[in-house]
This record gives structure tokens, sequence and C-alpha cells, in this order.
């Protein structure tokens, strides 16, 4: 099944490579990536598209507890 992941994450080196390595990690392929840089310059908006058969509760509860990671939300894809 795939996933949409909304999140917010601190702009710092290797961020983004945290993101996509716990996203595997937990059994998740990321899809797709799309990401843009906020307004004040000190985060980023990330929109990730990752496919896999486990449940998404456990990939947005890993994603929370990196340091990095801001906000995250999860919702299945149309």
């Amino acid at each position: 099944m795939r996933y949409q992941l909304e999140m917010t994450l601190r702009r710092a080196e290797g961020a983004l490579t945290r993101v996509l390595g716990t996203a595997e990690r937990r059994g998740f392929q990321p899809v797709s990536v799309q990401g843009e840089a906020h307004d004040d310059g000190a985060s980023w908006r990330l929109r990730m598209t990752v496919e896999g058969s486990r449940e998404p509760e456990s990939l947005q509860h890993q994603l929370a507890k990196l340091h990095d990671c801001l906000t995250v939300e999860v919702q299945p894809c149309a």
C-alpha cells in the first residue's frame, strides 16, 4: 500500500538521509520525494510517498523520534 508523509524537518546536514534510511529500515520503499524550504529558512517542508506492507504508524512513530523531524503526518494515498 502507498502512503503520503508530510513532514517538517530542521535544515540540518544529513536530515534527509536519516529520514530515507529510517523509512527503508522500517520496510517502506520511497517512491517520490518533494521538498522546499520554509520562509523562515530554518526548516524544510517534505512530502514523501512510500510503499510498504507494514502499518504506517510504525514509520510515523520512528520518524517522530528523529531530532531533525519536527512534525510528521501519514495518510493513505488515494
